[in-house]
């Protein structure tokens, strides 16, 4: 069950985001199109048609040049919200989906905050998006979305942004929130595809899946792929595994790093404020 009760306590944070975003709205932050603003960003030779008003009358003084002043036009953003719904994230004491719901719905309610539309979608195998919009109503429609969600399905993230990216008009913040223990060629692939966003990439892991803290004879149930394996959890087997689960989330960062995308790991023990001042600080 995904609950608001930790959103009041996010007030405290502004959602900042450090590269320039452009959008149609006008709002609180510069974007790369030139306009109106305050911030002067660049100069041109005057050309005919021009805004007489905009010469820089000083560089005329030293120059007998006519330039003009380009002005950074301020600007919205839409926030970005792409939440894993697959059976995998149906794990743990508390459902990784539901803890990956309230990172999404934090996010939104930042947006909200700051006046921006946010928009939010769930994939698995398949994607499910909904039009971007501001306000509580939109958030509450969000959260009763989630809510009735059932996690389902095997994850399919690189068909899922090929998908996505055709509603990225503008350059956005976008909030990627999966367990990611899938394939990291195809992670790899698809974060290339979003290209110059500002992008934070989060994963969600149950802690037992993350300290492995089940011993002796085990049967696994694979949630997407159903196969059932019968094994036997040593001390050996614990230590390859929890390596290879570094490796991966190794890859991972990595990954991040080479498209300069923001990368965490937060597991679900961990309280939801407490991943809120890791993911802003």
């Amino acid at each position: 069950m995904i609950t608001t009760d930790f959103l009041s306590a996010l007030d405290r944070f502004n959602l900042v985001v450090s590269k320039r975003v452009t959008s149609k709205y006008s709002g609180a932050r510069p974007s790369t199109f030139t306009g109106r603003g305050q911030t002067i960003s660049d100069h041109r030779i005057y050309a005919w048609g021009d805004d007489f008003r905009l010469i820089n009358w000083r560089i005329y003084a030293r120059t007998d040049n006519l330039y003009i002043k380009k002005y950074e036009e301020e600007k919205n953003m839409v926030v970005h919200l792409i939440i894993d719904s697959s059976a995998s994230m149906n794990y743990g004491k508390t459902k990784k989906f539901d803890y990956a719901a309230m990172i999404g719905v934090g996010f939104a309610y930042l947006a909200m905050k700051s006046n921006e539309k946010f928009r939010f979608a769930t994939f698995s195998d398949e994607l499910k998006m909904f039009q971007p919009k501001r306000g509580m109503s939109h958030l509450a429609d969000m959260v009763e979305h989630l809510n009735a969600m059932k996690p389902k399905g095997k994850s399919n993230f690189l068909d899922a942004i090929k998908q996505y990216r055709k509603a990225l008009g503008t350059r956005a913040l976008i909030v990627l929130v999966s367990d990611f223990l899938y394939d990291p060629e195809e992670i790899a692939s698809a974060l290339r595809l979003l290209g110059e966003q500002d992008i934070k990439v989060v994963q969600v892991l149950a802690e037992t899946e993350k300290k492995l803290s089940i011993s002796g004879d085990i049967t696994l149930h694979d949630s997407e792929s159903k196969t059932v394996l019968r094994t036997f959890i040593s001390p050996s087997l614990k230590n390859t595994y929890l390596q290879m689960l570094e490796e991966h989330s190794a890859k991972l960062r990595q990954n991040c790093l080479q498209i300069k995308a923001d990368f965490y790991q937060i597991t679900t023990d961990t309280p939801i404020f407490d991943a809120f001042y890791q993911m802003l600080k």
